[in-house]
């Protein structure tokens, strides 16, 4: 009799001209054994099997053999039954390194008949001779794809065994892991279609690309760094032991992403980092299962409880989440391991070196690279945009590349609050007695080796304090308070922040909190120096309490209070009047600088340091304008920039009437009496 099966081609190759020695494709050849068993058996008394329209209609012999075969059908042994729904001929034994399918029944945990099933449904897909052997299965040759009646046949499982029959339901491994889609949900059972996804068969073809809806949801791990640290170390092992579901608090944006990248290294795993809507969850879990890694997801969305569900529900996958919010238990019924991130400490020395290679040896990177605090692949990134900028400058990379770079990567939301200033100046360009230079200098000190003092050696007070560096500059107007500060910043290789107290200050109850409340978390997350020019607005003393205002105020002290203890940030204040500030935010600061008023020799040294690079008539002398005058730094500065105008309106040199007329109009600025001529 003619069949279908007839023109079956050699079991050991495939029509589509593939690799025979493809472990799926010996299995695919098995199964075509089976199916030609299947056709022989049901075409061998059917009197419909050399009809070429079989399929299209029903006849009534067709009919009368339909009921003579249910009538006649034996009852199954039930223990035989009950075997056959766990077992498909046998264990799925690996045929080679490349079984993708055996390892993933290994992996999903399923058993021999979700095994078999999965390959009868994926055939079509890989040989287009089986469609027209299941459209001859299924009686219509419209319906080229397995049933999970024509399943269950092939794997010789009685259809009416609700154990065999509940390998299809939506809570079994196979539609569960996203393995299997049973469509056509209409139709009578036995009459389902099974489709197996792309993806899927893709994977067990050997192509790892994701599936195309979560492409652009998915960044690589940055290559990580080297990473010394006991809490990477007891995670790896975790890692090894089998899947887990972790939520990692981290202090700072990227400190808990650098933890997960060294730890899944150190563990030998992939991973997928996700940042993308909830309903791709299913896709994203099948492609982590595919692969054998973990999901990574790294800040969580506003109202993140769906998200957390949806991944936690998955105990197969490995699901590490990382955030800066703690965790909240209602997010999940289903509890992750909840971790504190190590910090990342300023500094980084090792990290630095891996990400620079062989440019790093060239200048002293421990000293260059102290101040910055740069999380997840900031570091790389920072590395590699230093070497792009000695690449176009034509020079070897240097110091100054480095910090630019890491600057660069710094940069976060603080501009909306702040104004920003690009240090160009150094401690040349600071004209002050001995003591405040050297409380100056100190501070650059502390900033740079906060981690270890507070950190490494636990001289922390505990009570969640942070490790952040508080001064206060104070002194009159003009004497340097400001550039002392740019000066702090440009010696940390920092970014100078000033914060603009019309975008802080606000009538509105609740609302200056609320803006400082900003301020400082953008602080804590930037490797920069942030300053607070005029202080005693916002931090000037707490009065009694008369009325509803005093209260308010008050409470604006009592948020700063509590926010400097846990600030981890560099913060500078300067004040005119320091009898201003609270006495409880000077316990709290770690120096105050007192800028004292310039004697007359200082004030000869500013004269001659603003005009160091001025066009000057010769013999210019600025003593008798340092004895006579008593300025203050920047009313020099500002007396000379009011010279240096004058005399390139006649376009000469500055010459000593143009000083004396710009020293005077200070005078006059500041509604003092001008000294007499007579020395002049």
């Amino acid at each position: 009799m003619t069949t279908p099966y007839a023109d079956t081609p050699d079991t050991t190759r495939s029509r589509e001209g593939t690799d025979p020695a493809h472990p799926l494709l010996v299995r695919l050849a098995g199964l075509r054994e089976r199916v030609g068993a299947l056709v022989e058996q049901r075409s061998a008394d059917d009197p419909t099997a050399g009809d070429p329209l079989r399929g299209l209609y029903l006849s009534e012999g067709a009919v009368r053999h339909l009921l003579h075969a249910a009538s006649a059908a034996p009852a199954a042994d039930s223990a035989d039954s009950a075997d056959s729904a766990d077992s498909a001929d046998g264990a799925i034994v690996a045929l080679g390194p490349g079984d993708r399918l055996a390892a993933l029944a290994a992996r999903a945990d399923l058993t021999e008949l979700d095994t078999a099933i999965l390959l009868v449904a994926l055939a079509p897909d890989l040989d287009r001779t089986f469609e027209p052997l299941y459209g001859y299965l299924n009686d219509d040759v419209s319906r080229r794809r397995a049933t999970t009646g024509l399943a269950l046949d092939l794997c010789a499982t009685p259809v009416h065994l609700a154990t065999a029959r509940a390998r299809f339901h939506p809570s079994a491994p196979l539609r569960a892991l996203g393995l299997l889609d049973v469509e056509e949900p209409e139709r009578p059972f036995l009459s389902r279609s099974l489709r197996v996804p792309d993806r899927l068969i893709a994977h067990l073809l050997g192509d790892d690309t994701p599936a195309p809806a979560l492409h652009a949801h998915l960044s690589p791990m940055a290559e990580p760094l080297p990473v010394d640290d006991d809490f990477v170390h007891r995670l790896a092992a975790r890692l090894r032991v089998g899947p887990l579901t972790a939520y990692l608090r981290e202090h700072r944006e990227g400190d808990g992403l650098a933890a997960i990248g060294a730890a899944l290294r150190a563990a030998g795993l992939d991973a997928l980092h996700f940042s993308g809507p909830e309903d791709l969850v299913p896709d994203l879990l099948r492609e982590a299962r595919l692969g054998g890694g973990a999901v990574v997801l790294s800040g969580l969305p506003d109202r993140p409880g769906p998200l957390v569900r949806a991944l936690a529900a998955a105990t197969d996958v490995t699901v590490l989440l990382t955030d800066p919010h703690p965790y909240d238990p209602q997010w999940s019924g289903r509890d992750p391991l909840v971790l504190e991130a190590p910090r990342r400490g300023a500094g980084g020395t090792a990290a630095w070196s891996a990400a620079l290679g062989p440019d790093a040896p060239g200048f002293d990177l421990a000293a260059t690279v102290a101040p910055y605090r740069l999380g997840g692949d900031r570091v790389a990134r920072a590395a590699r945009s230093a070497q792009a900028l000695a690449t176009f400058e034509g020079t070897p990379l240097t110091a100054a590349h480095v910090r630019l770079a890491a600057r660069q990567q710094s940069a976060s939301g603080l501009e909306r609050h702040a104004r920003r200033i690009r240090p160009e100046v150094g401690w040349e360009d600071l004209v002050l007695p001995d003591r405040p230079l050297t409380q100056l200098r100190e501070l650059a000190l502390r900033a740079r080796h906060r981690d270890r003092v507070l950190g490494d050696w636990r001289l922390s007070a505990g009570g969640g304090r942070g490790r952040g560096v508080l001064g206060l500059f104070a002194g009159e107007s003009g004497t340097g308070k400001t550039l002392s500060a740019e000066v702090v910043a440009a010696e940390l290789g920092l970014d100078l922040y000033v914060v603009q107290l019309s975008s802080v200050v606000d009538k509105y109850v609740g609302e200056t909190e609320k803006n400082l409340e900003r301020i400082f978390t953008e602080a804590d997350r930037t490797d920069a120096v942030l300053l607070f020019d005029e202080a005693d607005a916002v931090f000037g003393k707490r009065s009694e309490v008369k009325d509803a205002h005093d209260k308010y105020a008050n409470m604006e002290s009592a948020y700063l209070l509590q926010r400097l203890e846990s600030f981890d940030g560099i913060a500078l204040l300067t004040t005119n009047l320091r009898a201003n500030i609270d006495e409880a935010f000077t316990r709290r600061l770690d120096l105050v600088v007192d800028f004292p008023f310039p004697d007359p020799e200082q004030r000869l040294a500013l004269w001659r340091h603003g005009l160091a690079h001025v066009p000057c008539a010769a013999g210019i002398d600025t003593a008798p304008l340092a004895k006579d005058f008593e300025l203050a730094g920047g009313s020099i500065r500002s007396a000379v920039v009011t010279a240096a105008y004058l005399a390139a309106g006649r376009d000469e040199p500055v010459g000593a009437d143009d000083l004396l007329e710009g020293a005077r109009r200070e005078y006059r600025k500041a509604g003092r009496l001008v000294p007499g001529e007579a020395n002049w």
